[in-house]
This record gives structure tokens, sequence and C-alpha cells, in this order.
């Protein structure tokens, strides 16, 4: 496929120009990050919704209840994916965006580690589910059928949406958080779910070094600034210096 004849690409520079540019714009990244940390904190301050309905659903072993959903542990993440008649494709397809969010999901195992369960709802009859993430290899993905209002109920009856819910030690489930539209789009990764919890990603088990800005040489004599916290490796590695009684043998 070749590039339209239009495209408007950036300029070619030197590398002491390209990393000039790519220094400017790690400022601003990092001012990204900071503003990103301070609202998850916020978003963790938010307060909670009791959920009072006995919302059921259909699972491969039949009926279940929210509470079920969690599966033993005390947070929840729902995403609810349009699979059901009237979606385009249907029963051979599911909804385009839901399934490239389905794709990008990750291994379950880490939220799992962090005391969270995800699960797909949707309209389509358990046969259908079945199949449906038989084929596309979404096995590990809890999916169950919407049997009453929970949709309606939770902003995602006409869209697609994720719901953050909690459950106490005491079987209480509070809804914490919901997302949408384009914020839901960056859904799939381990953090990002972790993200919109009540605890957060940090408090979940999430560790991360703060990187440590030094100055080093380049080639060309000139200085530049590294933001990684660890040393910079050689490669291919050095061969180790003989030693003395070595030499003395040669």
């Amino acid at each position: 496929m070749r590039l339209p004849a239009d495209m408007d690409l950036p300029p070619v520079v030197s590398p002491q120009e390209w990393e000039a540019a790519r220094e400017n714009m790690l400022v601003k990244e990092k001012e990204l990050t900071h503003a990103r940390d301070a609202l998850a904190a916020e978003r963790r301050r938010m307060p909670r919704m009791a959920v009072e309905h006995d919302y059921r659903f259909k699972g491969p072993s039949g009926s279940v209840s929210l509470g079920d959903l969690f599966e033993g542990r005390h947070q929840l993440i729902v995403y609810r994916y349009f699979y059901e008649p009237g979606v385009t494709g249907w029963p051979e397809k599911g909804c385009y965006g839901c399934s490239l969010v389905a794709d990008q999901v990750a291994h379950p195992a880490h939220l799992h580690a962090r005391d969270t369960t995800l699960a797909f709802v949707s309209r389509a009859p358990q046969a259908n589910i079945e199949r449906w993430r038989a084929r596309m290899g979404w096995e590990l993905i809890p999916w169950y059928t919407l049997t009453d209002h929970f949709d309606a109920d939770f902003g995602v009856a006409e869209y697609h949406g994720t719901n953050a819910f909690f459950r106490d030690d005491d079987d209480r489930i509070f809804r914490t958080y919901f997302v949408n539209a384009r914020g839901d789009e960056a859904m799939g990764g381990t953090w990002s779910y972790l993200d919109i919890t009540a605890p957060g990603a940090r408090r979940s088990g999430r560790t991360r070094r703060r990187a440590t800005r030094r100055r080093r040489r380049t080639r060309g004599g000139g200085a530049t600034t590294s933001t990684t916290s660890r040393p910079q490796r050689r490669w291919p590695p050095r061969a180790p210096r003989a030693s003395s009684e070595t030499q003395s043998r040669r």
C-alpha cells in the first residue's frame, strides 16, 4: 500500500535535533502523566452507589446473581459487549468496536491476583456466546447473558461501556465507577482496568520505580538527558579481562 500523495509528513532532522524535540515532548508527557495520576486519585475518592436490586444473569451453569459475577473477589469490572439480534452480522459477528476491546484484553490472571474480576455481558443466548468466544479465542473471559434491566440501569443499554463494582465483606455491592465512549476505548490493559477500581492500580499492588534524570555523554561529544533508572548496558558485552595468572600461562 502506497502512502497518500498529499500526506503531510514532519521534517527530517539530525539526531541531535530529534533528541531535543523528544526531550521537549517528554516534558509535556510527564505533565500529562502527573495530571492523570491526580485524576485517578480523585476518582478513588468518588462516592459509592449502593446496588439494591437483585440483578440476574444466565451463565454456562444457569442463573447467577451480580454477586456471583465477583467469583469470590471484592472488585468486579463489567463490560457490556453488543452481541445480540440486531447487531450487524449477527449471529456470525458481534459489534466490531466491542470485538476490538475484547481482542486487547490482557490475561485475567493479573487482575485476579489483585482481587479483581472482569466479566462481559450481552443479550445473546449462552449457546451463541460460547460459540462466538471459542471462535475468537476469548475463553478466559467469563461472559453472561443479560436477563433483566441491568443494562438500562447502568448506562449500557444503547452503547458499550464499562462499570466497576465493589463488594464488601458483608456482601453489599456498590457501583464505584463508569466509563464509556472514547474513555472505554482505552480499556483492555491490566493497569487501565485497575485504575478505574476503587483502590486504584497503585493500591492493588502496582509498583513502579521512579526514574532518575542523569547526564550522559553521546558519541558526538555532547550531552543528553536519560530518564532511565537502570544503567546503560553495552551490547555485545565486553569479554572479561584475563587475570595475571591466566596471562602468565599464555
